[in-house]
C-alpha cells in the first residue's frame, strides 16, 4: 500500500469489512449505517464519535485509493458503499476477518483474534489463525506485524500496518499486568472474570448488530 491510511479511513474500512462478513444481508452500507458502525461502544478501540462529514471524507479517500466503491441496485433508496480489499489486496475471507479485528480493536493476541472473528470467519484452531497471520506478515508489503512483548505480557500481539510502517504507528498501550507467579488463585479468578466480560461483550455486540440490521431496513 503506497500511502498510510488515516485512523478515520482505517475505522471506516474495518467497519465495512466487519459488516460484510457478519451481517451480509445488510451490506453494502449507507453513510448513516457506517456512522453507527464506526461509533459502536463495544468491540471498538478506541471508541470514537464520528459525524457524517468525517465518514464521508474517509469514504472518498478510500475510493481514491481504490479500497472502496459504491454499490447500485434498483431496490436501493440511498447510495451505499462497499470495500474492495479482496480485489485490491487479494484477501480472502479469513484474511479480511483478521484485518477487520485488528483495524477495529487494535493489537490482539492469537487467542483474542480467534475469539473475536467468530461472527466473520470460522477458525477451528489457533494454528489456523497463526497461518493467516503468517501470510499477512510474510507478504512483500506486509499488512500485519508482530509486536515485541512488554513486561507482564505472556503472549505475542499483532497489529495491522495499514496506518504505515512501525515507526509511524501510534504507540501501543501497555496491557494490564497479571498477578505474579505464586498468586495462582488470583490469576484464575482474573481470567474467569475476563472470560465472562468477553462473553457479555459478544452477546451485546450480537444484539447491537441485530438492531443495526433491523434499522437499515428503513433507511
Amino acid at each position: 500500500m503506497p500511502d498510510p491510511l488515516t485512523p478515520e479511513e482505517i475505522r471506516v474500512l474495518g467497519a465495512l469489512v466487519e459488516k460484510e462478513l457478519s451481517t451480509p444481508d445488510y451490506y453494502p452500507m449507507t453513510v448513516n449505517a457506517l456512522v453507527q458502525a464506526c461509533n459502536q461502544k463495544t468491540n471498538r478501540e478506541p471508541v470514537v464519535q464520528y459525524d457524517e462529514a468525517v465518514v464521508q471524507a474517509a469514504l472518498e479517500a478510500l475510493q481514491r485509493r481504490r479500497l472502496a466503491g459504491t454499490a447500485s441496485g434498483a431496490s436501493m433508496r440511498a447510495l451505499k458503499y462497499r470495500h474492495t480489499l479482496a480485489e485490491a489486496l487479494g484477501l480472502g475471507v479469513p484474511e479480511r476477518a483478521v484485518l477487520a479485528v485488528l483495524m477495529l480493536r487494535g493489537p490482539q493476541t492469537v487467542g483474542e483474534i480467534r475469539g473475536r472473528t467468530g461472527r466473520m470467519a470460522a477458525f477451528d484452531t489457533l494454528e489456523a489463525v497463526e497461518a493467516v497471520l503468517a501470510d499477512l506478515v510474510g507478504r512483500e508489503e506486509p499488512l500485519v506485524m508482530e509486536l515485541e512483548r512488554r513486561p507482564g505480557q505472556k503472549e505475542a500481539r499483532f497489529m495491522h500496518r495499514l496506518g504505515g510502517p512501525p515507526e509511524a504507528a501510534e504507540p501501543v498501550p501497555s496491557a494490564p499486568t497479571r498477578p505474579e507467579a505464586g498468586s495462582e488463585a488470583d490469576a484464575e479468578r482474573l481470567q474467569a472474570l475476563e472470560d465472562e466480560v468477553q462473553a457479555l461483550r459478544r452477546e451485546l455486540d450480537d444484539l447491537r448488530a441485530a438492531f443495526d440490521a433491523f434499522r437499515t431496513q428503513f433507511e
